[in-house]
């Protein structure tokens, strides 16, 4: 899936689901704590304007690359006090889509 095609089924999306589908574009590892920590680091600093998403672990699973679960993901992601391991809601323009497209971790 691409990260347009993630836009059509919402305009606005949570970060795990974005950095899942630009890691899956760019054909990269996305189950690291510390590149998902990097990439919140990165859209903040270039400015984008992010909403604290009160995502619900139990909800948010699925099996991807690999067979790699979500959920852990977040369960992992969840046990840390850094702003940057938290998710948060964007909205999926073309360009905050540029902007993910050029983080490199």
């Amino acid at each position: 899936m691409t990260l347009e095609e993630l836009r059509k089924k919402a305009l606005f999306q949570n970060t795990i689901d974005t950095w899942i589908m630009a890691c899956s574009e760019n054909n990269t590892e996305w189950f690291s704590a510390q590149n998902y920590k990097k990439f919140i680091d990165y859209l903040t600093k270039n400015g984008l304007r992010m909403q604290k998403f009160p995502l619900c672990i139990k909800e948010s699973g699925g099996m991807y690359e690999r067979g790699k679960d979500k959920t852990q993901f977040a369960e992992m992601l969840s046990q840390e006090t850094d702003p940057n391991a938290a998710a948060y809601t964007l909205k999926l323009n073309d360009e905050v889509i540029k902007l993910v497209r050029q983080f490199k971790p």
